[in-house]
Parts: C-alpha cells; structure tokens; sequence
C-alpha cells in the first residue's frame, strides 16, 4: 500500500538520521561530499530541495557557518527537528511542495538536494528546475546528490509499476505517494540541459548514487 510522502517519512522519523548515515550506501560520504560542493563565502544563500532533517546541512554548516539557508520539505516534523539541530543558524523553513512553494528570482547562490528528487517524472522535473534556474543568481549552481536507475529498462519498470499501484489504489496524478520512480543518471542531465542549464557534469558516484552539479550561465562573465 503507497504511503503519502510525508506521512511515510514521518513514521520513520525516529532513527532517520542513523539509518541515513548507516544503512543507506555511502550515506556518509555522500552528505560530505555533497555539503563541500557548496559555496563557501558567510552569508552564502542556499535553496535545500527536499532538506528533511539537514544531514546535509550538518555537513555544510561545519564548511560555511553563516551560509544562510531557505529549506523546503512536506513534513512538518522534519522541519522541526531541523531547526532544533541549528537554533543559531540562518534557516528560512518552508513547509510545502518544491514544486508549488514560489522561489524568489535570482536570490541564491546555490541550491541543493540530496536523496529527494528520485520519486517523480521528468516532466515534474522539468518544470521544477526552470523554476529552480530562475531562482538561481549568473554564476550560481544547483548540486544534486541522489540514486539512479541501473538502465533505462529499470527506469520503465520503476514508473509502470507506480502507475498500476496508482490504479489500483485510485491515486491522482497530483498526489505525492512515496514510490521511488529514478530516472537514468542520463536523463536526469538531459532534463537539467533542457530545462536551460549551461553545464551538467558528473562530479562523483559511489555505485547507482552520483552528484551532479548544473551550472548557470554567467553573463557578467562574458562582459
């Protein structure tokens, strides 16, 4: 039976944070590689996808303590264990969908999502990230750290999958069930390219798990 995502994650959110850590591959590594990809100036503004507890920002705050922080998750638990974490951090928490929550134009640096982004289609994604391109200031960057589909065969069976539960159990297409749905590491940057990135290349991957980092074009560059 398909959970809606923010129940799912609230259930479990006693011992998340270890299981993420521990159990997951490489989850360790991962949140610190991911959090030393981040801009690394004070007063830096960061837009977390997806930023549940903050594993990555318990990273990224030992790299940039005055990093200023606009998170975004559908649980509200989640977000209160955040902000307990960092009482005397910069953190702006929004509760809501990434998708629907408005993101001012140009305003941050970087943004960055970690283990999030792999329960939705492409067309979700593309039209996210133009919002998030949008949002993003010339020169500013998007890190995404999250796990793909092994072969575009997995990747079809992933969504025909998800589409018969669907079915069977009367789910609208505009409700967020958690089912995890990845695309190919391929099409993933295929989206961010189409959705007017500049650059999407491959930092680094510890098996089915990489981060890529989408690059916003800098005219100022060019003058």
């Amino acid at each position: 039976m398909l959970e809606r995502m923010n129940q799912f994650f609230e259930k479990r959110l006693e011992g998340y944070d270890e299981h993420m850590r521990t159990e997951v591959e490489c989850g360790a590594g991962f949140y610190q590689f991911t959090a030393e990809q981040l801009p690394k100036a004070a007063g830096a503004e960061v837009l977390d996808l997806g930023c549940g507890t903050g594993l990555e920002l318990e990273e990224y705050f030992r790299v940039n303590p005055g990093a200023h922080i606009t998170g975004i998750d559908l649980s509200e638990a989640m977000l209160r264990t955040l902000a307990g974490k960092f009482p005397d951090k910069h953190l702006n928490l929004v509760k809501g969908s990434y998708f629907e929550v408005p993101f001012e134009k140009g305003k941050f640096n970087a943004a960055v999502s970690v283990e999030s982004l792999h329960h939705f289609t492409r067309e979700q994604k593309l039209s996210l990230y133009r919002k998030l391109l949008s949002a993003l200031k010339p020169g500013g960057y998007f890190i995404l750290t999250d796990y793909f589909a092994e072969s575009e065969a997995l990747e079809t069976e992933y969504f025909n999958n998800l589409a018969k539960l669907k079915e069977e159990q009367n789910i609208r297409d505009n409700e967020f069930y958690h089912y995890d749905t990845p695309l190919t590491v391929e099409h993933e940057a295929e989206v961010l390219r189409e959705a007017g990135f500049a650059a999407v290349s491959i930092l680094k991957n510890w098996d089915t798990t990489y981060t890529l980092k989408a690059e916003v074009y800098d005219i100022t560059a060019q003058t």
